[in-house]
């Protein structure tokens, strides 16, 4: 606890990352779920980190059609060389 009663926890943005990913120990998530309950800032911690990964699940990447296509003219031409 801090001088104000708060209870301060000593989770890193990382463990949190560990546990939405589910790969923190039986333990260290038993202690994370703890923290959570009794700490509201750490709670506001992983809605950040939670909402964040969410957006990158939601990000679909795609090359530009230009760079598609220079990747078909090329392996055209390699084709026409070998015939």
């Amino acid at each position: 606890m801090d001088i104000n009663g708060l209870l301060m926890t000593n989770f890193t943005p990382e463990d949190l990352l560990l546990y939405l990913y589910k790969e923190t120990s039986l333990q260290q998530t038993a202690e994370i779920e703890q923290a959570l309950a009794k700490d509201w800032a750490l709670r506001e911690k992983l809605a950040v980190l939670k909402a964040s990964m969410q957006r990158l699940d939601k990000l679909v990447q795609a090359p530009r059609t230009e760079v598609v296509l220079n990747v078909l003219h090329h392996a055209q031409e390699k084709s026409a060389e070998q015939v």
